[in-house]
């Protein structure tokens, strides 16, 4: 029924008061909504990223329109794979190419190709008419899951496609059209053995051997904790914006206006994978600025003199040291004591509230071993009496979903480098109404809190690198990189005598174990496993004069000597089962030929 004046009414508001059903409330041509996103509060047309006349040099290595599941003769999605008959039919995923485009490749029905993307290549078989118009091509979905045969287990379609870029508000896609390659393969290796490693671009150097290693020895990086190799799209990424996207982001020309769009389309792609709104993500240079920001920014915003943050012993030294400052300026901290599991008890702080309390920071997930901390319940402590809550969620993020809402934090720091992403950029995420002081002033840049000109290949970087992670929760990684985390521990509880795991079997990373082995010192057990090309690390800093192990071990109850007797091995995606047990080979040659090597003795 017609009806007037309805925003005086209050019928256009859920909660029945007057106004309109927007954030403030008013009628609103700017949205607020809008901007909450990271888009612009008014909606300006802008040009397809990728498409033949939006990008004419892409066009150029890629000039085919790519198509996935708009064509599809046999199946909806992977059903087929489960009907003996359709499934017979078609062992092997196709590309439907016009015949004139098949023509000028060399490809014929029934040859083994590959589907060419910016974003990577699949093998496909090559079904070759003219019931496709030139210049496009569909390629087969339904696969890459769990069902099929392992052509079809290995060819997931989304690989290809850039899922990643919709709009959040509608969840509609963003890209008007996308570009590919069909390019013959020569020697067809047995489809689905080489779709994981042709993610790699050809052009990809070799990791260098350091000095004293054998070229023969297979390289075994599992030190992931430390730091992650960036994602070959990462690079990718990387290179692109080197190349085209380095103007500054706060000019108002064209070029600068394209190096803030990729900078918001970053900033949208970590809040997707934070599940918060583009706006409530600051940019840093990594996470321990973040911390920095998070920690001393809210308690000189604060106003309380002292202040009193409550945080764990077993924090990140970024954490630690920042509370160190606070203490040295006059404020308290208290520090929350861990248990032989490493888990904080969220009921062991009730002693520590006082009236000025403004703070309490405690880690998502420890580096060392890879426990994760009730964060969630921890927070509702801190809620409940007004507090703000801080979490380090550099080692968490990208390994396990992350979700701002769910844990109920009002500030969260996180790290590129940690997640196959750059090195010397981060993020700081802060709760809409978290006041914080910055730490760099000049210009206004990151909501006033972060002044600097934006690193826009870094933060770039950071958005391909959430996208990647966003894929990896939907594809099994983390519980491939479990099963092999667990294959590998079994494997060094059974050979070393008396060899215990630290902290709690969960919850905790999937990545990450972190063991105490007897009679072993950890650092020459590393550098001995280091010269049969293997990369982990020990809980020891007992190296430049320092004979100090790690603190957070001690604080879980460890004597000194088991803390020096521990190694830590974080794996990552690019593991597999055969490296795990070269390992553990190598681990037994280690321990019968050089055991005078790695044996403990006291630092002198």
């Amino acid at each position: 029924m017609m009806e007037y004046r309805k925003w005086e009414k209050g019928r256009l508001r859920p909660d029945g008061q007057p106004g309109f059903d927007t954030p403030s409330g008013r009628f609103e041509i700017a949205s607020s909504i809008l901007a909450e996103h990271g888009y612009d509060a008014l909606p300006v047309y802008s040009e397809p990223a990728e498409g033949p006349q939006a990008a004419l040099e892409l066009a150029r290595r890629y000039p085919l329109v790519f198509n996935s599941g708009a064509r599809t003769k046999w199946d909806f999605r992977s059903q087929h794979h489960g009907v003996g008959r359709l499934a017979a039919r078609n062992p092997h995923p196709l590309v439907h190419l016009n015949a004139n485009d098949a023509r000028v490749r060399g490809i014929a029905t029934g040859d083994s190709v590959w589907v060419e993307t910016p974003r990577g290549r699949l093998q496909y078989r090559a079904q070759v008419d003219d019931d496709i118009v030139p210049g496009a091509v569909e390629a087969a979905m339904g696969g890459g899951g769990p069902l099929g045969n392992d052509s079809w287990r290995s060819t997931n379609v989304n690989r290809l496609t850039d899922i990643s870029r919709f709009d959040p508000i509608s969840g509609f896609p963003i890209y008007k059209a996308l570009l590919c390659e069909v390019v013959r393969i020569e020697a067809p290796a047995e489809m689905g053995a080489t779709a994981a490693a042709s993610r790699l671009p050809p052009d990809r150097p070799e990791e260098q051997e350091p000095t004293g290693t054998s070229p023969r020895l297979r390289r075994v990086y599992l030190d992931c904790n430390a730091t992650t190799a960036p994602a070959p799209e990462v690079c990718d990424a990387l290179d692109r914006a080197y190349r085209s996207n380095w103007a500054n982001p706060s000019s108002i020309h064209a070029a600068g206006g394209l190096a803030r769009a990729a900078v918001e389309e970053a900033r949208r792609h970590g809040a997707r994978l934070l599940n918060t709104t583009a706006r409530r993500v600051i940019f840093t240079s990594g996470g321990s600025e973040a911390d920095n920001l998070a920690i001393l920014g809210l308690v000189e915003a604060s106003g309380v003199r002292p202040a009193h943050v409550v945080t764990s012993t077993i924090e990140h030294p970024a954490v630690l040291r920042n509370c160190r400052a606070l203490e040295q300026r006059g404020h308290n901290v208290s520090y929350l004591s861990v248990d032989r599991a490493g888990l904080v008890d969220p009921s062991s702080w009730a002693g520590f509230l006082q009236p000025n309390m403004v703070l309490v920071t405690v880690m998502l997930a420890n580096n060392e071993t890879g426990v994760i901390q009730p964060i969630a319940e921890l927070a509702a402590i801190a809620r409940a009496r007004g507090v703000a809550f801080h979490t380090d969620a550099v080692q968490a993020f990208g390994r396990i979903p992350v979700d701002v809402e769910a844990l109920g934090i009002d500030l969260l720091s996180v790290s590129a480098h940690k997640l196959y992403g750059p090195k010397g950029i981060g993020a700081l995420f802060v709760r809409k109404g978290i006041v914080l002081e910055p730490r760099l002033y000049g210009g206004g840049q990151e909501s006033g809190l972060r002044a600097g000109t934006e690193n826009v290949p870094g933060i770039v970087g950071l958005g391909r690198a959430c996208d990647l992670a966003e894929m990896s929760f939907g594809d099994g990684t983390p519980g491939r990189i479990a099963a092999l985390r667990d294959r590998l521990e079994a494997g060094i509880l059974d050979r070393v005598p008396g060899a215990k795991r630290i902290g709690v079997i969960q919850p905790r990373l999937p990545n990450t174990t972190n063991l105490t082995l007897p009679g072993i010192r950890g650092e020459s057990l590393v550098l001995a496993l280091d010269r049969r090309g293997i990369r982990c690390s020990s809980g020891s800093a007992c190296r430049a004069g320092n004979p100090d192990p790690s603190h957070g071990l001690l604080a879980m109850g460890l004597t000194i000597e088991e803390a020096h007797c521990t190694a830590r091995f974080s794996l990552g995606r690019d593991n597999s089962a055969r490296e795990i047990d070269y390992v553990l080979e190598e681990l037994d040659r280690t321990l019968r030929d050089t055991f005078q090597a790695v044996r403990f003795a006291g630092c002198r």
